[in-house]
């Protein structure tokens, strides 16, 4: 669904990708971890069009660099920033409303399921955005964007902050689109969430990939994980 090749990419004169390679097969879960530092956030900004890139990102067999970002994310590729951007003086419904496109017939998702996944959104869908927590914040960016029903998403930190009980849903709530066919990449910096949902985990150190198998490969390499991961 996803194939990346050989892919470059720079902040002004930084350059900060080398030849990144990797691909997300339809309704798989992919996890790219690393260090902070290591290029995994620039990875989903490049493929999104929101960073200079050079090489090769094609998405369901469609080039995506040279496209704006609005053009990707109309192609059924969605993008949850670690930045928790919300409008914030539109009310929790207005945000979600927001994400649709079209008329939002013929989605794998509506308000009821983005109430039933995280009921404290229902508790506040009349509250304007901006007066939510970080938490609360964070699970309005991953419902918008699902409301644009996406093929693959691209979740970057989701549980950065947020309570041990909310990050349990968090990893219930991405199992979840993978059963009805979407597929996921998601950044992480908590490894326990992201062996325990995986299908396969790559990992980033100094903008490439340094490492890419099963779950179990990765615990099975400590050296790998004491270099490029752990503390």
């Amino acid at each position: 669904m996803l194939d990346v090749g050989d892919l470059h990419a720079w902040y002004g004169k930084s350059h900060v990708l080398h030849g990144v390679n990797f691909a997300v097969r339809p309704g798989e879960i992919v996890a790219l971890l690393g260090r902070n530092g290591s290029g995994r956030s620039t990875c989903a900004k490049a493929i999104m069009g929101m960073v200079h890139a050079e090489g090769v990102v094609r998405f369901k067999d469609q080039p995506l660099l040279g496209r704006k970002p609005f053009e990707i994310a109309h192609l059924g590729l969605g993008y949850v920033p670690e930045s928790r951007d919300v409008f914030p003086r539109l009310t929790v419904q207005q945000n979600l409303l927001l994400g649709q496109k079209g008329s939002g017939r013929g989605s794998r998702w509506s308000f009821d399921d983005m109430y039933a996944m995280f009921p404290r959104l229902k508790e506040r869908c009349s509250v304007e955005a901006g007066l939510l927590s970080g938490g609360e914040q964070q699970m309005l960016t991953l419902c918008r964007t699902l409301m644009g029903d996406p093929d693959l998403i691209i979740i970057d930190e989701p549980t950065e902050g947020l309570a041990p009980k909310i990050v349990e849903q968090v990893g219930q709530y991405l199992l979840r689109l993978k059963e009805r066919g979407i597929a996921v990449l998601l950044i992480e910096q908590k490894l326990t969430i992201a062996m325990d949902i995986s299908d396969r985990v790559l990992v980033m150190g100094h903008g490439n990939i340094v490492f890419e198998g099963t779950p179990d490969a990765l615990r099975a390499n400590a050296q790998v994980r004491k270099e490029w991961l752990e503390v």
